[in-house]
């Protein structure tokens, strides 16, 4: 009995001895600053150290390894998360956390991330990668992949070992409930322990979680004979090493996730073949019932992941297309809300097929919104296609479309702050299409009920289904008038001219439109000269009146009012006649950046196209009073730090040389999707 005890005291002990880990070492790996830029640095840094605040009291109050944040006031959101290997204490992870936050502060950008041994912080200004690790990603991300020098002495061996045990940890991480898997593997040979353990980061689906396991086994499985080996990445984090990192109470039973991987095969036997009959008979009944139901969700096709939905499922989500359900409506067809099975709401966007273009304009709009992602740009969830019934599933914006603040029902409850973010998000998106994406696609119908708004006012861009693939290398291509009058450049209107600057001209046109929360063809001025607001605009620019074309809703102080008058020289910059005057929207999106000191170029006037009629009568009338050259006004600089998020300083009085402009008068004329 005394021998019992002496044996059970000794088994209580040992591990205390033997499991001391090298978790204080926190070895740093990598870490990367974005190219999202602030438009506040002030409001931005208050955000961010608002957020960090937020997450180290997390950690310690609630005892956790993993927690989220945000801070989103004056602009400038900030959304960030720490999580911390399963292993540690919260003590460790707060030390990890805490040298985290003392080297991402040099970040001065709207993103980063840094890893390390012991965890992961990532801060961003959108909240879509708590879910999505890969989602937006700024670059192609970090993946960090280190094998040790240090080799083992019988190779073979080790070899097999570790990737056995590597090959289960892959598969069993993205089955546990927590995304998170501890083993060790013995090596009888060499009187040895190999340990390992992988972790996903939290939330994220299986998919993603499989995913990234599958880029860890694969750099992994490289570096045996190698002592050690880890990979680190958006989503995953994987290490193996020949020395303890973790206790053996943290460790994963393996076997029985895996469903299947035990070690005593004999023993069941019998249960595996009843249960390989029940699984077969349960196999055929579930594809009789598949084929019954004609597979509600067919397939995931390599679209960026966008669902192929039944015709039948999206008609009851949208309850049979009910005009209570009804969003919106376009020259193609209307938008209607959905409710799907697992209660998530989205938009069911439903074409309607008279003629044959239809069918090539889905096409369209499927290929390029789902290869299209940006923060700005609206995402393709799904699509349908049985006959003629062809339909977009997108993403549900809770605001509606942009003209609704402008001049519809909420008209008047955007402040200046909020319709700044909108039209520098908007820059944002139409730059990313121009510039940013594998190829240039100029989208031909930017206009206010073609932007939508979220929770947070975040703007994107919807309706590709006129945008067009630009060749590289040809400055213009020429191409049918497709879009919407009043928002559509002169070159392009008239003789089917069609380059990125299309949309630049539309972008002005809509800014003009935030600010004065006035319709592009509302004649606001009381002289019937003046044809549409883009004219009234420039009438009131040339006289130095243009502080007048501010929404008198607004309320704004004296550095707000400087910082829209300088948005609005913004504006009729991206209206000039020729296209090759206009910015490029890469070139405006700078314009827009924070406390920026330039000289803007001289401004030639554009011609105006004013909307009675259609594009098959056009009356040419020669703009006499603008046959000269006027003198840019000039914008006081400011004198102390506004506490607004964007001022441009001009430091010279350029001359404005405006070139003859026509003004293209159309009896009458619609145009675009809507």
């Amino acid at each position: 009995m005394a021998t019992l005890v002496l044996l059970l005291v000794l088994f209580w002990f040992e591990p205390v001895v033997s499991q001391a880990h090298d978790n204080d070492a926190n070895a740093f790996i990598g870490t990367f600053c974005g190219r999202n830029p602030v438009t506040s640095l002030p409001n931005f840094i208050k955000n961010r150290n608002t957020t960090f605040d937020d997450l180290r009291m997390q950690l310690l109050s609630k005892r956790v390894l993993y927690a989220r944040a945000q801070a989103l006031n004056a602009g400038d959101p900030v959304f960030a998360a720490i999580q911390c290997r399963k292993y540690l204490s919260v003590d460790e992870c707060v030390a990890c956390f805490d040298a985290g936050v003392s080297k991402l502060i040099n970040c001065t950008v709207a993103n980063g991330y840094i890893i390390f041994d012991n965890c992961f912080l990532r801060y961003e200004d959108f909240a879509e990668f708590y879910n999505d690790p890969y989602f937006l990603m700024d670059g192609n991300g970090l993946q960090f992949f280190l094998c040790d020098n240090k080799s083992a002495s019988q190779p073979a061996t080790f070899n097999q070992v570790v990737d056995g045990l590597l090959s289960d940890i892959r598969d069993a991480t993205p089955k546990t409930s927590n995304l998170y898997v501890a083993s060790t593997r013995q090596i009888i040979s060499q009187n040895a322990t190999v340990f390992a353990t992988a972790q996903c980061i939290e939330n994220i689906t299986q998919t993603i979680c499989q995913n990234c396991m599958k880029s860890a086994y694969e750099k992994l499985s490289k570096c045996p004979p190698s002592m050690q080996g880890q990979f680190s990445d958006m989503a995953c984090f994987a290490r193996y090493s020949d020395t303890r990192f973790f206790n053996d109470n943290q460790t994963t039973d393996i076997a029985n996730v895996l469903k299947g991987h035990s070690s005593k095969p004999v023993a069941i036997v019998g249960a595996a073949i009843g249960g390989v009959v029940l699984c077969f008979l349960i196999l055929v009944l579930w594809l009789v019932y598949r084929l019954r139901k004609k597979s509600k969700k067919i397939k995931q096709v390599d679209l960026n992941g966008a669902v192929h939905y039944n015709y039948n499922e999206l008609k009851l989500a949208t309850k049979n297309f009910s005009q209570e359900n009804i969003l919106g409506k376009g020259g193609y067809g209307e938008v209607f809300k959905a409710v799907l099975e697992d209660k998530k709401v989205v938009a069911v966007k439903k074409l309607q097929v008279q003629h044959a273009t239809v069918k090539e304009e889905f096409e369209n709009e499927v290929k390029l919104i789902s290869n299209i992602q940006h923060r700005n740009l609206l995402r393709l969830l799904g699509w349908s296609s049985e006959g003629s019934n062809l339909l977009l599933v997108l993403e549900y914006m809770h605001n509606g479309s942009l003209d609704r603040f402008l001049w519809g029902p909420k008209k008047g409850t955007l402040n200046w702050n909020q319709r700044y973010e909108i039209i520098f998000g908007i820059a944002r998106g139409l730059a990313h299409l121009h510039d940013e994406y594998h190829v240039k696609i100029v989208h031909r119908d930017i206009k206010s009920n073609n932007i939508l708004l979220g929770d947070d006012f975040r703007p994107k861009i919807a309706d590709f289904g006129l945008a067009r693939f630009h060749p590289e290398g040809q400055s213009h291509v020429s191409t049918a008038f497709v879009g919407t009058l009043g928002y559509t450049a002169p070159e392009y209107a008239l003789h089917g001219i069609l380059s990125e600057k299309v949309d630049t001209y539309s972008f002005g046109i809509v800014v003009l439109e935030i600010i004065s929360g006035r319709r592009s063809a509302e004649v606001k001025s009381s002289r019937s000269s003046v044809c549409c607001l883009l004219e009234d605009a420039w009438e009131m620019y040339e006289n130095t009146k243009h502080i007048n074309v501010i929404d008198e809703t607004l309320k704004l102080n004296e550095y707000e009012q400087e910082h829209v008058v300088n948005i609005i020289v913004i504006a009729l910059l991206c209206t000039q006649s020729p296209a090759s005057e206009r910015p490029t929207m890469s070139e405006t999106k700078y314009h827009l950046l924070p406390v920026i000191s330039h000289h803007p170029p001289a401004m030639a006037s554009p011609r105006l196209l004013t909307d009675p009629s259609s594009l098959a009568s056009f009356t040419i009338i020669p703009v006499n009073r603008l046959h000269k050259t006027l003198a840019k006004p000039s914008l006081k600089p400011y004198t102390k730090p506004p506490p607004i998020r964007s001022v441009l300083r001009y430091n010279r009085k350029p001359k404005l040389a405006v070139t003859t402009p026509r003004v293209v008068v159309i009896t009458s004329g619609k145009g675009g999707i809507g």
